[in-house]
């Protein structure tokens, strides 16, 4: 089993979310890693593929060139 718990900072931590933990996997042996949430901006840049695409796409605004796209296309 696999989960996911997003926190705004370290400091959320608390008995709820450990009671959560203990809860879910019981008495099963688990691993826990902490690492640091990318915002969408450095997502974007964490690559080279994703940064020149996002060059293009700001390159292609900067110049008009947007795509409208309505939400009941979606």
């Amino acid at each position: 089993m696999y989960t996911t718990y997003h926190l705004n900072s370290a400091a959320d931590i608390n008995g709820d979310i450990l009671e959560a933990i203990k809860n879910t996997f019981k008495e099963k042996p688990i691993v826990i890693t902490v690492e640091e949430e990318l915002d969408a901006t450095d997502y974007l840049m964490s690559t080279p593929a994703n940064r020149a695409m996002l060059k293009q796409s700001l390159e292609q605004a900067k110049k008009g060139n947007l795509i409208e796209v309505k939400m009941e296309d979606l």
